[in-house]
């Protein structure tokens, strides 16, 4: 078995983020809970959850699918609860493993196989099967991950089904053949209905299969390694064209070939294609090239050419697909797509959950899962014939996103706790500042309703309508809660405009000069504003900075050179053999107006003028002194504590420094609060020089899209 290490290493490999903790408590629990427990092989139980997840691992899934996997036997075969699972962990792992549960205790099999059941190939007639598990999955398997989950498990048990008595492995065979592997075909992922296949077929039929691997034995003797020819011939082609392209080629399982021999009603000597390969190349425009240089070298089979690029299956798979006469007049399948199209080949729907790079995934050509459950719903209610249920199955709800509609049918993909709001920025940010209320599927409901997949939204505004504060708190999207910002600092031009006769003060006194109105208009209509109260806005939003509106005025004060401050005594009112320091609860910076306190054994301390702590020492006047800055540069020693909250998406937090770095301030500090599937909370301590330095961060972090929120962090708590 392998270790939680191994485990974990498994899923850092494609999510370096992922929640090692949560991970390694899961595995504690499930380790715990199946203490004593024992396969039929003698294995401790234990270990079968850990290779479902491991599994899993394979593609590339996310932390609460590989968690449903280490525990989703608990509820069902030991003393756990769901309630206790989802106090533990989550609410979405707990239904997750409680989904996985009821298909575990539904019904597949309806006593004794029949004569002619068990036979590879042969559909179950037993409809009463089909509509059970269909049922089941109407009603309870609402997100896609728990039929994941429910795959992997059986494939594990498939994989170590001999320890079982003779007549259960034939019954689990059955069932697999006729339900699990064609769900696996039908959801894309072929390398996992292969498998299936193969494995029940070696339970079911020993004796064709083992015929059939001699053949191939025997075959092999007689021509040779005609794989790793063929392979070389397919490369040769392509670095003779310039095309850069991976090749790979194999003989198809037993089960395939043996259900060739059937249909085609063939003897093994007579059936052609038996091996395949696949050409993986970069671009779409080159699966063509490749096709064309393939049909050069080797004649096409007639009738045996398909383009699913042009024309893709349902589950999201795309590939040209042609036979063709190659060694030796041998006829041999080759598949040609690109990378990504690989990808959704092998993981099918389960692509949508793939992460890549700590991050999920985003692949083209992934199939839409709201279009891949809307056309097995339609086919679901054309059709009632039970016993093909896994072609027509329905799935009520997509976990992690939501599919709306417009009035018009456009469709708007949202995540899954998204609101009316948030479907009218989603539209248009015009829209969504106008937004008065919304109706959902006709009826008028509030902004804060959470929307459910395939629900109609329309959107009503009106002129004069403006953002509110409160609607921050009512959006779930990252790009509504930015649009709602901006809009609420675009409309709070009054707090600019005091923020800005600040910064003004500090920067006329600092050049020995004394702000006033007539010189505020002045300098605005030197530089083309209406006047002086819109220059203060445009200061307080740091457009533009208080000291070029001095050396507009005043020329003369360009050329001044000011003189640097002593770091180590930066304020003007103390003897120089007393200790001084910033406090930290409030850390006022050069530019902010401070008062000194003194404290025991620490010399003086500067608090803000507005700083809470002060308040509780109104009556102790003897502590306080009277300090201020000095004048001159200061430099960037100061440091300030930001918290911050961005969107979860990649490069967002590289942005974030780089933005901070581009106004030559340092980051001293950076550690994350909390960690969502939206955004993330994190704490940053920046070194910076002055008041104006640190509003101009400040402002240039909030008008960054992806920073929902970027306040100073002043704690009352922390120690002076």
């Amino acid at each position: 078995m392998i270790t939680p290490d191994d485990l974990v290493a498994l899923i850092r490999n494609y999510n370096p983020d992922c929640d090692e903790a949560l991970i390694r408590r899961a595995w504690e629990y499930g380790d715990s809970m199946h203490a004593g427990q024992m396969r039929h092989s003698g294995e401790p139980y234990f270990t079968h959850p850990v290779a479902v997840a491991s599994i899993l691992t394979e593609m590339r899934l996310d932390d609460a699918t590989i968690v449903t996997a280490l525990l989703h036997d608990t509820i069902e075969d030991t003393r756990s609860t769901y309630a206790e699972v989802e106090r533990l962990f989550t609410h979405e792992v707990a239904e997750l493993v409680d989904g996985v549960t009821k298909l575990t205790n539904l019904q597949l099999t309806a006593g004794e196989p029949g004569p002619d059941e068990g036979k590879p190939g042969k559909p179950s007639p037993q409809a009463k099967q089909a509509e059970n598990f269909r049922k089941l999955l109407m009603a309870m398997s609402r997100d896609l991950r728990v039929i994941l989950v429910k795959l992997a498990d059986r494939l594990h048990n498939m994989r170590t089904i001999r320890s079982m008595r003779p007549e259960k492995q034939a019954q689990k065979a059955r069932e697999t053949m006729e339900i699990f592997a064609p769900l696996a075909g039908r959801m894309g992922m072929q390398w996992m209905r292969e498998e299936l296949e193969d494995l029940s077929f070696r339970v079911l039929d020993p004796d064709r299969r083992n015929a059939i691997l001699r053949r191939f034995i025997t075959l092999q003797r007689e021509s040779g390694d005609v794989i790793a020819r063929i392979t070389a011939d397919i490369r040769f082609e392509l670095e003779k064209a310039n095309l850069d392209g991976t090749v790979y080629g194999r003989a198809k399982k037993p089960y395939s070939v043996w259900r060739k021999m059937q249909e085609k009603e063939l003897e093994f000597s007579r059936l052609s294609d038996i091996y395949g390969f696949r050409i993986i190349v970069d671009e779409v425009h080159e699966c063509y090239q490749a096709l064309g240089l393939i049909h050069q070298r080797w004649r096409a089979v007639p009738g045996r050419f398909k383009d699913y690029i042009s024309q893709p299956k349902q589950n999201g798979y795309r590939s040209i697909h042609t036979t063709v006469s190659g060694r030796d007049g041998k006829r041999v399948e080759v598949q040609i797509r690109t990378r990504e199209m690989h990808e959704v080949a092998e993981a099918g729907v389960a692509a949508h959950w793939a992460y890549k790079d700590g991050a999920r995934s985003v692949n083209p050509f992934a199939i839409d899962p709201a279009k891949w459950i809307e056309n097995l719903t339609a086919r679901l209610d054309k059709d009632e014939d039970h016993a093909e249920f896994l072609e027509h199955v329905k799935l009520e709800m997509y976990a992690d996103q939501v599919f709306c509609f417009t009035p018009k049918g456009d469709v708007i993909q949202l995540p899954k706790g998204a609101t009316p709001l948030d479907f009218a920025y989603a539209i248009h940010t015009r829209i969504g500042n106008a937004t008065v209320s919304a109706k959902v599927d006709g009826l008028r409901v509030p902004l804060w309703t959470r929307l459910r997949n395939g629900q109609q939204v329309e959107i009503i505004t009106a002129d004069g309508q403006r953002p509110q504060t409160s609607w921050i708190e009512l959006v779930h999207t990252g790009r509504a809660k930015a649009a709602i910002r901006r809009s609420l600092r675009e409309e709070d031009r009054e707090r600019f405009v005091r923020l800005g006769r600040e910064l003004s003060r500090v920067a006329f006194e600092k050049a020995g000069r004394k702000v006033t109105d007539k010189a505020l208009d002045t300098a605005a209509r030197s530089m083309a504003l209406k006047s002086g109260t819109d220059l203060l806005a445009r200061i307080g939003s740091a457009e533009i900075s208080a000291r070029s509106v001095v050396e507009q005025l005043f020329p003369e004060t360009a050329t001044m050179t000011t003189a640097e401050v002593d770091a180590a005594r930066p304020v003007v009112g103390l003897d120089p053999d007393i200790p001084f320091r910033r406090a930290n609860c409030c850390q006022p910076v050069p530019g902010e107006r401070i008062v000194g306190i003194t404290y025991r054994g620490k010399g003086v301390v500067a608090h803000a003028i507005d700083c809470d702590v002060l308040a509780t020492l109104d009556d102790q006047s003897e502590r306080w002194v009277d300090i201020h800055w000095h004048e001159g540069r200061h430099a960037a020693v100061h440091a300030v504590s930001l918290n911050l909250t961005i969107t979860n998406s990649a490069g967002v937090l590289g942005r974030v420094c780089s933005l901070v770095g581009e106004q030559k301030a340092n980051i001293s500090d950076l550690h994350f609060l909390d960690r969502k599937p939206d955004y993330f909370r994190i704490f940053v301590e920046i070194e910076v020089s002055d008041v104006e330095h640190l509003h101009r961060i400040l402002t240039i972090l909030s008008a960054e899209s992806d920073v929902a929120q970027v306040i100073r962090a002043r704690d009352p708590n922390r120690k002076p």
